[in-house]
């Protein structure tokens, strides 16, 4: 199968309130893809989709073969044996080291002999170059540091899919970059599949390989980041160029503000 993942016609909402309705994606193996819209628009849903979290109203998501929606609990703690996770924001925990973080998934998935996981959560803190701060908590280093530990943790046991929940919120715009930098290069390094889920533009467009665009659940636009670029979406203009108003208005939709003084149409 040359896609990772694949998500068929899939619905999902939370009660009454519809978040996606009728995605078709495809995550190519070995290839980054991020999937942008604007806040609420069901990004990090579909994540949650993929791991299991959640199960869908109808539609399929296959990973490696396997529907995850048909999965019993033991299956999906296998399948996500071979996913890693970078939460919004890190998500470490404050009470452990940096080493011990990302100890925690080769503790939690093996029993590898305590110096084979030494040498391992090393060599995984050295590729996001935060080797030396092993011993530091997480209330020691700063954010950008953090989030690279986040990053160190969600590749500790070498996973074919790696999914990112906005890396790149709060960073600052070298932190950005290397942040960007190095999940471009692990998942080429690892031959892993990415996906991205972010509101960057900058970043995201100068690693993924491929887009895809949401709004109100829906898939409007997809393509190379150099044909969303040149997009004559409405939607994906307004994005890609941070205007303020289009398809997305500035002002929430309703009565006018004439209505609301009670001017009538004065």
């Amino acid at each position: 199968m040359p896609n990772l993942v694949e998500i068929r016609n899939l619905h999902f909402s939370y009660g009454a309130r519809p978040i996606l309705s009728g995605l078709q994606m495809d995550f190519p193996r070995g290839k980054v893809v991020a999937v942008m819209g604007g806040s609420g628009s069901g990004k990090t849903t579909i994540l949650r989709l993929i791991g299991g979290q959640l199960r869908q109203q109808s539609g399929t998501v296959n990973v490696d073969g396997q529907m995850v929606q048909n999965l019993g609990n033991k299956e999906l703690y296998v399948l996500r044996r071979k996913m890693g996770m970078l939460f919004q924001h890190g998500a470490l925990f404050t009470d452990l080291t940096v080493f011990e973080n990302v100890a925690f998934p080769l503790r939690e998935h093996t029993n590898l002999p305590e110096e084979l996981l030494r040498d391992m959560v090393l060599m995984k803190l050295h590729a996001v170059g935060l080797r030396n701060a092993a011993q530091l908590k997480p209330s020691e280093v700063s954010g950008g540091m953090a989030r690279r530990v986040a990053l160190a943790r969600a590749i500790a046991l070498d996973p074919q899919l790696i999914m990112y929940d906005e890396p790149f919120a709060g960073l600052d715009p070298i932190s950005m970059g290397v942040t960007a930098n190095i999940i471009r290069r692990l998942n080429d390094v690892l031959g892993s599949t990415s996906i991205l889920v972010s509101h960057d533009v900058h970043e995201s467009f100068s690693i993924a390989d491929y887009v895809y665009f949401l709004s109100q659940g829906k898939i409007v636009a997809h393509g190379t980041p150099t044909e969303m670029r040149n997009s004559s979406d409405p939607y994906v203009k307004q994005f890609v160029n941070a205007e303020p108003d289009g398809p997305v208005p500035f002002h929430q939709p309703g009565k006018s503000l004439a209505e609301d003084l009670g001017l009538g149409g004065r």
